[in-house]
């Protein structure tokens, strides 16, 4: 006998799994602290014209399958009518089979507007008109309110003023935190074209002149102050791959770039691994957990992205063989110094599971159990597979009782669904271990894991 589709026990393939997520789980508060949703919408409370704008518009990990569908891109990210894109939405979610984005789908359906009936070309019509009928009194706060969401960590650039954080900490209708991310991307990547012109906007922000690698750092500690003073916990440091190069004259690459000569892979490096280690004693004295997002390859379509631009759905993973080598290396200089701060490390390789739990168990600190962590599984992982990977190789070789859970990472409003499926692989996972008398069934005790994995340890990581 099959089980109930997406019902009440949906991935819980046990009894103590069943308990786990429905007595404790289910009813954590979300800690969302990576995403990349805009604060502006929070702010301004937006509402959705239809349910292709909230669901299909800027989301590149259904544009990908979409595509892999042989969909025409007019029906994408092109001038196709909104109904007309959500048809083509409909005709590619039934063949999604153990695709996570056909469990999204009808996790949001059912969670947001009560739809319990599967998206296909014969249910397109009414399941349009069901969702559209239900997002007039789905704001973005309601939302968030409605999943129980109390805290979110934006995506910010060191030169955002951040009005929308302010704005929407001094409007005392917000009762959930919306902090800032500290994400200096453009102040590594030296090799751009845009470095320049970045330095400018820095230099307009600051009052401040950033001619040398003196002054930069001194508008670069000024920015992050800032951002903790608007209540910023967390950076975010984006890497197509770990870099670690030293012994050079940094000054000396820096004026290079001021004055438009090229640089080599080696002086791109140093100028990289300075800059982290410099940005990793300021997190340390601020009590700022780092970020390292890696394994990322960058717009490999080429022709696709001069015409629709980043972010659109043609990135890759990158599986560079130095990574590891490269991790420790970098850990290990910044750690020398004294000033290893709170750090969480992300590859989108997940080959790079059982290097980066070996690397990072290298550097934990006594004050804080879990003072490295490895991040929970991101974008092309976040699979039933990806966080089942995750999961058992962090348990197996690491401290799970001591892992801070789930992200977002998405910009999109909805996606908080994803901590539930999250979670319910989680409790899945533990209690198979308990029945097959793997580890003792005290339910106490296995419920305040959970809970702990679920919300209080991010809460005390992240000092929310």
């Amino acid at each position: 006998m099959s089980a109930e589709f997406m019902g009440k026990d949906f991935l819980l393939t046990n009894e103590t799994a069943k308990i786990l997520f429905h007595e404790y789980a289910s009813k954590q508060p979300i800690v969302d602290y990576h995403c990349h949703i805009d604060p502006k919408q929070i702010y301004e409370d937006k509402t959705f014209e239809d349910i292709a704008e909230i669901w299909l518009g800027g989301d590149h990990y259904k544009w990908r399958v979409m595509r892999n569908n042989g969909v025409q891109e007019k029906y994408i990210t092109g001038d196709a009518s909104p109904f007309e894109k959500f048809q083509k939405w409909a005709e590619t979610v039934p063949k999604l089979i153990g695709n996570p984005l056909y469990h999204w789908t009808h996790l949001e359906l059912q969670r947001y507007f009560d739809i319990y009936e599967t998206l296909s070309p014969e249910t397109c019509d009414i399941i349009w008109k069901k969702a559209n009928e239900k997002l007039r009194t789905l704001s973005v706060r309601n939302i968030i309110k409605q999943s129980n969401v109390s805290v979110i960590c934006t995506t910010d650039d060191p030169t955002d003023d951040l009005i929308w954080h302010k704005k929407i900490k001094e409007d005392s209708q917000v009762k959930f935190k919306v902090l800032p991310t500290f994400r200096p991307d453009k102040l590594l990547n030296i090799e751009s074209g845009g470095f320049k012109q970045y330095l400018k906007e820095l230099e307009k922000v600051s009052g401040k002149e950033a001619d040398n690698l003196a002054s930069l750092k001194e508008i670069i500690t000024d920015r992050l102050d800032y951002f903790v003073d608007m209540g910023c916990r967390v950076s975010d440091h984006a890497l197509n791959y770990v870099v670690f190069k030293e012994e050079a004259n940094i000054e000396e690459i820096l004026q290079k770039a001021l004055n438009d000569n090229p640089l080599t892979i080696e002086e791109i490096e140093t100028y990289k691994t300075e800059m982290l280690c410099f940005l990793a004693g300021l997190y340390f004295d601020r009590d700022i957990v780092m970020q390292l997002h890696y394994g990322t390859v960058r717009n490999v379509n080429q022709k696709a992205f001069d015409s629709l631009g980043p972010d659109t759905g043609y990135d890759a993973i990158w599986g560079s063989a130095n990574n590891g080598k490269k991790l420790g290396a970098l850990l290990n200089k910044i750690n020398s110094g004294g000033k290893l701060p709170k750090t969480i490390v992300y590859s989108l390789n997940p080959c790079d599971n059982a290097q980066i739990e070996t690397i990072i168990g290298c550097f934990q600190k006594s004050e804080h159990p879990g003072w490295m962590q490895h991040g929970s599984a991101w974008w092309f992982n976040d699979t039933k597979q990806g966080m089942e990977a995750q999961i058992t190789e962090l348990a197996n070789m690491s401290v799970l009782g001591n892992f801070v859970g789930m992200l977002t990472d998405s910009r999109s409003f909805l996606s908080y669904t994803r901590h539930e499926y999250f979670r319910r692989i989680l409790c899945n996972i533990i209690g198979s271990w308990v029945e097959r008398g793997e580890y003792p069934n005290n339910i106490d005790k296995l419920g305040k894991m959970v809970e702990d994995i679920c919300h209080n340890n991010a809460v005390s990581y992240f000092n929310f």
